[in-house]
């Protein structure tokens, strides 16, 4: 009797417990929208401002070296605190990862080359190029992981994603034309920015973004690794290389004037937004599925406009209006969930291990290795 009388109450308190996880899910969800949008605007929006700000200019590849020390000590905090302190523990599990699989580690050399010339490049992209049109443009990169993931992959996309593809890259042709008419309309344009390097700059680091964000998915299958750990791999040969590409381009200059040189309360926030922006992005979007992430995306385009048009002036007109849109409609359209076809058992079976492997990626730690087709890893070491 006592056991029946228990039952009601114990399904009543779980059917509350459910309902009360399932509100807390969906206010992290639109948080996690909140952040991504914040996020995306905000680095270019911060970048183009203190690019274009009159005075000393900062060096940006100090400020790309700066973000990935910055990056790598947060790391290794991290890892530190998931080792509840034991520094012994600490210091055993970073020799073997970084020394004693030194191979492993060399094969992160590729994409952490790609990542730091995507991250000087980025600077001279929105140094050049105003930032809803830079905004537009980067959405790209969809693009290029896309093809780079059916190459190196072999991975299947729907006929949305593909109808997708050919949107986007309609709408970033118009929004290109219509700025370069624009270019020839105001030919005293400021001396001091290029759109043609600009545009060369954001093509570049598009390719780069995908090629390296795929090549880094497919070291990270069957790892064991953590998200952390890689960064920490990652940020090692950045800083390295970093550091080689600082005094290449602008060695003389930094001896001169030294490596803070330029360094405001404003710049600061640029590279700390730089330097945290991907990893908090790492955590988010565990909360965040790809239509979210796609719907964010898309926000953070027209923010970045309407901020541009009160910040820098921008104009917006029909042209730019329907590029833009495209590209929004595109981001959205790729981030749909592909339809699942039931069509032979063997299909099934193959769907339940893929979930199975998805599941087993995320308990490794590895972050969205698997699952996240939408955002490139790009996002998760910038």
């Amino acid at each position: 009797m006592a056991g029946d009388g228990k039952g009601p109450g114990t399904g009543g308190e779980f059917k509350r417990e459910a309902q009360r996880q399932s509100e807390v899910n969906k206010k992290l969800k639109y948080f996690s929208l909140a952040i991504l949008v914040v996020q995306n605007a905000s680095l270019i929006l911060s970048i183009r401002y203190v690019r274009t700000l009159p005075g000393d200019r900062f060096f940006a590849t100090s400020a790309v070296v700066m973000a990935e020390v910055l990056k790598v000590l947060t790391c290794l905090v991290i890892i530190l605190f998931q080792k509840r302190g034991n520094v012994r523990d600490f210091i055993i599990l970073l020799y073997d990862s970084i020394v004693i699989q030194y191979l492993d580690t060399l094969k992160l050399a590729v994409p952490s080359l790609i990542y730091t010339l995507q991250n000087n490049l980025q600077y001279v992209a929105i140094s050049n190029l105003p930032a809803a049109t830079f905004q537009v443009t980067y959405q790209l990169k969809i693009l290029t992981t896309a093809l780079f993931s059916v190459l190196m992959l072999r991975k299947s996309l729907s006929r949305v994603q593909w109808v997708s593809l050919v949107l986007l890259f309609a709408g970033v042709a118009i929004v290109q034309v219509e700025q370069e008419g624009k270019q020839k309309e105001t030919s005293v344009a400021s001396t001091s920015q290029n759109y043609a390097k600009g545009l060369v700059a954001v093509v570049v680091s598009c390719l780069s973004s995908g090629f390296a964000g795929v090549y880094f998915e497919k070291i990270l299958k069957g790892s064991s690794a953590s998200v952390w750990m890689r960064n920490v791999q990652l940020g090692i040969f950045g800083t390295a290389l970093g550091l080689l590409g600082l005094w290449w381009n602008d060695g003389a200059a930094v001896t001169e004037k030294g490596f803070l040189f330029g360094f405001t309360p404003m710049v600061w926030g640029v590279i700390f937004n730089q330097a945290f922006g991907g990893l908090l992005v790492a955590v988010v979007v565990k909360y965040a599925d790809n239509i979210l992430k796609g719907f964010a995306t898309s926000f953070s385009i027209i923010v970045s406009t309407v901020t541009s048009v009160y910040l820098f002036g921008f104009h917006v007109d029909l042209l730019f209006t329907l590029g833009a849109g495209l590209v929004i409609g595109a981001v959205y359209m790729y981030s749909l969930p592909k339809a699942v076809v039931h069509s032979s058992s063997s299909s099934s079976a193959s769907t339940v291990s893929a979930s199975a492997h998805n599941r087993s990626h995320l308990s490794n730690g590895d972050g969205d290795s698997e699952r996240d087709d939408f955002l490139p890893k790009s996002v998760l070491v910038k």
